[in-house]
This record gives C-alpha cells, structure tokens and sequence, in this order.
C-alpha cells in the first residue's frame, strides 16, 4: 500500500492553542452548514464523528472510513505533489495536512491545514458514490502522469469538481459539496451570493476552464447527483486521451 513517508500524526503533541482553533472554527462552521452543505456531506460528518471539542484522531476516523467505503486518510504536511497524490487516490487514500493554523489565521491561510482537509474532504469520503469517483481521478491521473496538459486539465477537475463543486438535485435547492468552500467562512458567503456565476457541469468545459487559487472564489460548476460526477469520468477520460495523444504527435514531430 502506498504511504508518504516519515509524516505521522503524533496526537498527543497538539497544543491547548491546537484544541482551541479547532473548537473556535468547527463550531463556527456548524452554525452555517446545516443550511448550506448538501445531505450527504452532513450526513458523513454524524459518520466519520467530528466533534468540537476533539481534534481529529485519523485513527479513529479511519476505523469508521474503511467499514464504509474502503478509504483512509493518511498523514501529510501540506500540499502533494501530483506524483504522489494520484497513486494515493488510486489506493483510497486520502493526504490529510497533520498541523493546525495560529489563533491570528483563522479567517486566511496560504496552504491547507488539519481543519480544510478533515472538515473539508473526509465527510464525503464516507460516501460510496463520491469515493469511486475520487478513485478514477487517481488512476487517470497516474495514467497521464507524464503528460503535463493532461495533469493540468485533471487539477481543473479537481478544483471545481472537488475542492469547490456545488449540487442540485432536480427540484431541490442549491447545496455546498465543495471541501474549499464547505472549510471556508468566506467562501460560503460568496458560493451562494447574487455575483457568483452558476454553470451546468460539463466535462469539455471543466477541463478547459482556468481558476485562480489566491481570492475568493465567483464561478461554480453544479452537478444534479454524484452519480453524474461518477459517470462523467468516461466523458472526461476521452478527452484526457486526445490531449495526450496530441502532445504526443506534437513531441514526435
């Protein structure tokens, strides 16, 4: 099984400092997620057992995750890089950042931390459907690791399929699924707000679109289901395909 190497939450080095921005921003968060988060991520914060006044043990969390769905969360100290983070997703794994931010960055950090990627993503990996899809990420993404359009194409899915996705279902209102969004006071606000611009998700569109990672966000792709982001993943890995054989031909000439 693929690990990162020489990254372990030691629990009990967490700081008083530590347990009290988890407690500040989780219980800040729940005053608005029960409003704006789609069923099936609050429904997966009741399984994986967040609690306020715990810091996330992935221990105990992985427990639960591999009794539903086969995923684990394995500890990192940041960011991943592409030739790490797809094998991981490939084999259910999930990087989780293991530090917490200062009381003084609550409302704005530059990478994520403990609190974006356990409250963020680990929720929805309790959810069968949404797992299967994040799985196919990896393995495309391992299969076009070598090709760099591709993997760019693959961090657009990501950004607005993952880290900022929005869902309606046929005559239902419009949730949060997003771990960017759902993690964010700020991006909750500006997600569901009069300038944000609303699009269907669409494979072509998604792959080609551009984002900025350094402001607030004002575009969202909505998907109906998570069935439709599953089986969107045929459509995508087409158009993977033709990419790579293009940047192929243009290497050979």
């Amino acid at each position: 099984m693929f690990r990162l190497d020489a990254v372990t939450q030691v629990y009990d080095q967490y700081t008083a400092e530590d347990a009290q921005v988890w407690k500040t921003l989780f219980e800040r968060q729940m005053k608005l997620l029960p409003s704006v988060a789609s069923p099936e991520y609050l429904e997966g914060i009741k399984k994986v057992g967040f609690k306020a006044d715990e810091i996330p043990n992935l221990e105990k969390i992985n427990a639960r995750l591999k009794a539903l769905t086969g995923w684990e969360a394995v500890a990192a100290q940041g960011i991943v890089a592409p030739v790490d983070f797809f094998p991981l997703l490939a084999n259910r794994q999930f990087p989780v950042t293991v530090w917490l931010r200062k009381m003084d960055e609550l409302d704005f950090l530059a990478e994520p931390d403990l609190f974006h990627d356990a409250l963020g993503h680990l929720p929805l990996l309790s959810n069968q459907v949404f797992c299967d899809f994040f799985e196919r990420i990896g393995h495309l993404g391992m299969e076009y690791l070598h090709h760099p359009k591709a993997v760019s194409m693959l961090g657009c899915l990501y950004w607005y399929a993952v880290e900022f996705g929005l869902i309606q279902p046929e005559g239902g209102d419009l949730k949060i699924y997003g771990a960017g969004v759902l993690s964010s006071y700020g991006e909750i606000q500006s997600a569901l707000s009069e300038q944000s611009e609303y699009l269907p998700f669409d494979a072509h569109q998604i792959l080609h679109a551009t984002y900025n990672d350094s402001h607030i966000q004002d575009k969202y792709f909505i998907i109906k289901s998570f069935e439709q982001l599953y089986h969107s993943m045929d459509e995508m890995q087409q158009i993977l395909a033709q990419v790579a054989a293009q940047e192929q031909g243009q290497q050979v000439s």
